[in-house]
C-alpha cells in the first residue's frame, strides 16, 4: 500500500486531513510557521483541512521534556494555545472561499486531561475536537519504545497495556464525545506483534465496545496515515479493525497528522486508495462538535 503519493489524481475524491496542522508556532515536536502549513494545504488543493493543535498541559506535570527544556510552563502554554485559537480563526476567515479550514484541538486522556479538555472547549469553543489518547497509567506510549515498556509494565504487562488504552480510551470517548477519534489503534505502535495481539478475546472485546460506543454516538474515525511516514506497513487503524469500522458503517476521513510543511498531504492518496480497496465511504464527512457533522464531498 505505501506508494508516498501526494498528489491528486483523477480518480481519487477531494484530499481532506480530520487531524492536521500541528505548527512549530505551537507545537515543540512540530516545525514550520502556521501560515505556511495552511498555505500548504491550499495550495495541494485540499477541500478541507481541521487543524487540530494539542491542547496545554494540565498541570506542569505532564510537561513533555522538549517542552521543559525551552522554559514553557503548563500556564505559558495555555497563553499559546489562547493565541493559537485566534491565529488559527484568522486564518479560516482569511481562506474563506479558497480553503475550509475546522479550527480543531486535539486532547489528551491521563488523569485530569478530560475534565481539562472540556474547560478548553467550553471556553475556546473549536469547531471540533479529537479525542486522543497518548498515555497509559500517565506514562506517554508514543514517545520511544523505553517508556512504551515502562508504561506496559506499569500495566502488568503489554496485554494489560493494550487493554487499559482501550479502556481510556472508552472512558473519553463517554465523557468528552469528541467529534473525532484520533489514531484509534495507536497502542500498537512499538509492538511487533500487534497483528496477533489485537485478535485476542480480551483485547478485541474492547475495541468492538469502543467502535460500538463511537457507532452510537456519531463520531467519526482518523485515518492517520502519519504511521506511514515513521515506517509503519499500515495506518492507525490496522486493516482487521477498519474491516469492523466497514461493516459499522462508522464515518473515517484522512488524517495527515501533519507536523510541518514538508508532511501536510503526505501518504493521504494512499489512506484514500486503502479506505477504497475496502469498500469504504470517501465521501467524506466533517466533523463537528459533539456529532458526526453534515455530510461533506
Amino acid at each position: 500500500m505505501i506508494r508516498n503519493a501526494n498528489q491528486h489524481s483523477e480518480a481519487l475524491p477531494p484530499f481532506v486531513s480530520v487531524h492536521g496542522g500541528h505548527s512549530g508556532d505551537y507545537c515543540q515536536h512540530a516545525r514550520d510557521s502556521l501560515n505556511d502549513i495552511v498555505k500548504a494545504y491550499h495550495d495541494q488543493k485540499f477541500a478541507w483541512v481541521g487543524i487540530t493543535e494539542h491542547m496545554p498541559p494540565a498541570g506542569d506535570n505532564f510537561l513533555y521534556p522538549d517542552e521543559r527544556a525551552a522554559g514553557l510552563t503548563a500556564s505559558a502554554m495555555l497563553a499559546r494555545f489562547a493565541r493559537y485559537m485566534t491565529h488559527c480563526r484568522n486564518l479560516q476567515s482569511a481562506y474563506q472561499g479558497r480553503l475550509t479550514i475546522f479550527v480543531g484541538m486535539e486532547t489528551e486522556a491521563y488523569s485530569g486531561a478530560v475534565d481539562f479538555a472540556i474547560q478548553l472547549r467550553d471556553r475556546f469553543h473549536p469547531d471540533y475536537v479529537v479525542g486522543s489518547v497518548h498515555h497509559v497509567a500517565d506514562i506517554p506510549i508514543d514517545m520511544n519504545p523505553s517508556e512504551y515498556a515502562m508504561a506496559a509494565t506499569a500495566c502488568g504487562g503489554i496485554a494489560d497495556l493494550y487493554a487499559a488504552y482501550f479502556d481510556l480510551q472508552h472512558d473519553m470517548i463517554q465523557a468528552l464525545k469528541p467529534s473525532v477519534v484520533g489514531h484509534f489503534d495507536l497502542i500498537r505502535i512499538f509492538d511487533p506483534d500487534y497483528s496477533t495481539r489485537i485478535k485476542t478475546p480480551a483485547i478485541w472485546k474492547r475495541i468492538c465496545r469502543n467502535l460500538e460506543a463511537i457507532a452510537s454516538l456519531g463520531l467519526m474515525l482518523d485515518l492517520n496515515v502519519r504511521a506511514l511516514l515513521k515506517g509503519a506497513s499500515e495506518p492507525y487503524i490496522c486493516r482487521p479493525i477498519l474491516e469492523k469500522v466497514r461493516q459499522m458503517n462508522i464515518a473515517v476521513a484522512p488524517g495527515d497528522d501533519s507536523h510541518g510543511v514538508d508532511t501536510v498531504g503526505r501518504y493521504v492518496a494512499d489512506g484514500i486508495r486503502y479506505l477504497q480497496s475496502l469498500g469504504i465511504s470517501t465521501i467524506w464527512t466533517r466533523p463537528g462538535i459533539g456529532a458526526s457533522g453534515s455530510s461533506g464531498l
